[in-house]
């Protein structure tokens, strides 16, 4: 390929970029630093002026592809609530820290009630369903993502994709946590419910998200892929309103994020159980 691909001084995001391209023909293994280098039409040592290694190179997209889904999940949390910016929610992406509804403090137990939709008047009905409908709106934001661009998210969900000096923003995980702050703020998610909330939300997601680019399930159409995606959201909400919590409260669950963003705030937390760490490690 010509030279002549990036201007001067942008070699470092045309790499990127050719590594994005090569990702979608290939899939995450199918291509090398040297065929990105060649690509932009340069030679491989001058790629490794920013790229010491492929895997720097794929540690780098995935933070640049991650960051990008963030704002996307974020969008569709404020188109579906037909809402211009939130600087609430905004201030807790960036600062995930701050907490939600003080502990000790219920609920709206008629919330929670109608979570499942279970007014039989439509009119309170899509009114109880308000503060979930930036939830439902991030839910459909992932499994269309996941699903548009099943390659790059393969990418993503790869262990190691990121690592403890990656540095994402948005990050979906924070995306989420913000939206969960604010149900919980608004009476609609139970104190109790709210630690590691993030994780039981994520899991049913991610895990449709999975069997759905695997080919393991299938839709009929995109009407049948929204009902889906909803019924999973709300399910799990309905779950987290009435689960009894046990008394020494929810074990902590770690992630690369999660123990990445506690190190740079200067935070100390609970260390997870031998084994446990390794395996939530994958999910970044």
């Amino acid at each position: 390929m010509a030279k002549g691909r990036y201007h001067h001084g942008d070699l470092r995001a045309a790499l990127l970029d050719a590594a994005e391209e090569l990702v979608r023909e290939r899939g995450a293994d199918g291509w090398s630093l040297r065929e990105a280098s060649a690509r932009v039409g340069v030679s491989p040592s001058a790629a490794y002026h920013h790229f010491a290694s492929r895997d720097a190179l794929v540690r780098a997209l995935s933070e640049r592809l991650l960051s990008r889904l963030g704002d996307r999940l974020a969008d569709a949390c404020e188109r579906a609530a037909g809402e211009s910016a939130d600087p609430s929610v905004r201030e807790r992406v960036a600062d995930p820290g701050a907490s939600g509804r003080a502990a000790g403090e219920d609920a709206d137990p008629d919330a929670c009630e109608r979570v499942a939709g279970e007014d039989a008047d439509p009119g309170a009905r899509d009114r109880a369903a308000a503060p979930h409908r930036r939830l439902i709106a991030l839910g459909h934001g992932y499994l269309r993502w996941a699903v548009e661009d099943p390659a790059v998210a393969r990418l993503v969900f790869g262990a190691g994709a990121t690592g403890p000096d990656s540095r994402v923003s948005p990050h979906p995980h924070d995306v989420l946590t913000a939206e969960l702050d604010r149900l919980a703020d608004l009476g609609a998610l139970p104190a109790a419910s709210r630690p590691g909330a993030e994780f039981v939300v994520w899991a049913p997601i991610h895990g449709l998200a999975v069997l759905l680019i695997d080919g393991l399930i299938r839709v009929e159409d995109a009407r049948a892929f929204d009902l889906q995606a909803e019924r999973v959201i709300r399910a799990t909400l309905n779950g987290l309103c009435h689960e009894p919590a046990p008394a020494e409260g929810w074990p902590a669950v770690h992630t690369t994020h999660t123990d990445r963003r506690r190190s740079h705030l200067g935070q100390e937390g609970e260390q997870v159980g031998p084994g446990a760490g390794d395996l939530l490690r994958q999910a970044e």
